[in-house]
């Protein structure tokens, strides 16, 4: 699975608008449709999305109707469940795994009408918006976090497909580590998938046993979380939600996808007929990124300095992908003092110097 990004996003605002539609006249309630790539109870991405649908039933109450369907498998099974929500009058629809890009281009042909948007794709149409998180910068944090914590100077990294927003992420936490401990290594497995938890769980398991002491995943389920638990010396990070059921210990703090504002941002431009097709790349300024609470396994003087760096990228005074940095191959990708654009890390395909694994085409 490959992806290049068309992310053409403003490092200020990250929205860019285009020519504006208005919204269906109808009677009653706005209708509203989510498709889910995961079950809503994985704790996970699929359970933050939900949370999103959640606060806009609160915000809007009876002036929207909304639906989801959940564990809905990327490819002919997503396109047939968005066609569904379509014939049943849903005018909204949010579909929220990337592999539903495709099948989103095909069903908003058919239905010019309904307005989607498409989480984490590139593609876009006068009915098709875009929107995804910088989650690396969460990345960058953690693997602050793991190069001062491991023991071992062995990280590892669960990752579900080999496209850039993963491997941005694989990136920013190796680079982050190694800047705080030059001894640190990084092993990455594959699940090549989004949720699977029993795969999720033997990645986990595999990198515990070649003595990975800090472990990080973008994948879906809190398997490696319990993984972790079991082994009792190792430390995790929450991904997409909280994951606070397994603090203080082995999750010492999380990234988490907040979902929420956008949705309510978009659904009140439905409803006020401003909608249009957007490109939206949020990150920790925009509250799109969060990271939770660090707990007291933390020594104070590492919380200290992982809050540091999260309020520096905050205020726009840090970026992680600063020069100079090297691709795995030893080519200069960033000169001294060079930060990285949208459209470089959008289309990033290539591991930076220092991890040895070899990135899957």
């Amino acid at each position: 699975m490959k992806r290049r990004s068309f992310l053409t996003t403003s490092a200020a605002a990250t929205v860019l608008a285009t020519a504006g539609l208005p919204a269906l006249a109808q009677d009653g309630p706005l209708k509203i449709g989510f498709i889910y790539v995961g079950p809503v109870g994985d704790m996970g991405w699929s359970y933050q999305h939900e949370q999103g649908r959640r606060a806009i039933v609160e915000k809007f109450g009876d002036q929207v109707e909304t639906k989801f369907i959940e564990s809905v498998p990327e490819g002919p099974d997503a396109e047939r469940a968005l066609t569904s929500l379509a014939l049943e009058g849903n005018t909204m629809i949010f579909a929220t795994s990337f592999g539903y890009m495709d099948p989103v281009m095909n069903v908003a042909a058919k239905f010019p009408n309904v307005m989607f948007e498409h989480a984490t794709g590139y593609k876009r149409a006068d009915n098709v918006a875009t929107y995804d998180a910088k989650f690396f910068q969460g990345r960058a944090i953690q693997g602050t976090i793991a190069g001062r914590m491991t023991k071992s100077n062995k990280i590892g990294y669960i990752g579900s497909f080999p496209i850039p927003e993963v491997v941005q992420g694989i990136n920013a936490a190796y680079i982050h580590a190694k800047k705080v401990n030059p001894d640190v290594e990084m092993s990455v497995v594959w699940a090549y998938s989004w949720f699977d938890p029993a795969k999720e769980a033997d990645a986990a398991a595999a990198l515990i046993a070649d003595g990975v002491d800090v472990l990080m995943q973008h994948t879906d389920s809190t398997a490696p979380q319990a993984k972790a638990q079991e082994a009792g010396n190792v430390i995790t990070f929450g991904q997409a939600s909280d994951m606070s059921g397994f603090a203080p210990m082995p999750r010492v703090t999380s990234t988490i996808d907040n979902w929420a504002p956008y949705y309510i941002e978009r659904v009140q431009a439905m409803l006020d007929g401003t909608w249009s097709s957007t490109a939206t790349w949020g990150g920790i300024d925009t509250g799109m990124v969060e990271i939770g609470e660090m707990t007291d396994a933390l020594p104070s003087e590492v919380i200290e300095e992982a809050t540091a760096m999260k309020d520096a990228i905050a205020a726009g005074e840090y970026h992680p992908f600063t020069g100079p940095l090297k691709k795995q191959d030893g080519t200069v990708w960033l000169a001294d003092g060079e930060v990285a654009d949208d459209a470089a890390l959008a289309s990033m395909d290539f591991y930076l110097e220092g991890i040895t694994a070899e990135l899957p085409k």
